[in-house]
């Protein structure tokens, strides 16, 4: 089962959600703000995305962060700081499986319409 994580309110979380039930597609929603994400999970995304795919630099999250925290975010161990900033992450994260997709534009939805 396809598993999106992300915020209700995001307006590409909405697009997403909207596509995956007008394409009839069985998925579950993670609510970042209300089910929180786990080290282990973070650390995985990070390893397979790397940071410069999962963290959103273009964001108010990310302009409101000081120096020393965006530097941790680009560092060796991201996944504190990813932790205790959540809205930090590009959304949505969509977990197929066998590998994650993040945001959600053309590459993406060609991604999982050859799913269907």
């Amino acid at each position: 089962m396809i598993t999106l994580y992300g915020i209700p309110n995001c307006g590409t979380v909405k697009k997403a959600r909207v596509w995956l039930e007008e394409k009839g597609v069985d998925y579950q929603f993670h609510d970042f703000k209300k089910q929180g994400l786990d080290a282990k999970t973070a650390e995985a995304w990070v390893k397979e995305l790397g940071t410069d795919k999962l963290v959103n630099r273009k964001g108010t999250t990310w302009r409101k962060l000081d120096d020393a925290t965006q530097a941790l975010l680009q560092g060796q161990n991201p996944v504190p700081s990813i932790l205790e900033n959540l809205s930090v992450i590009k959304r949505p994260v969509i977990d197929l499986g066998d590998r994650r997709l993040v945001g959600f534009g053309p590459e993406q939805i060609s991604a999982l319409e050859s799913r269907l």
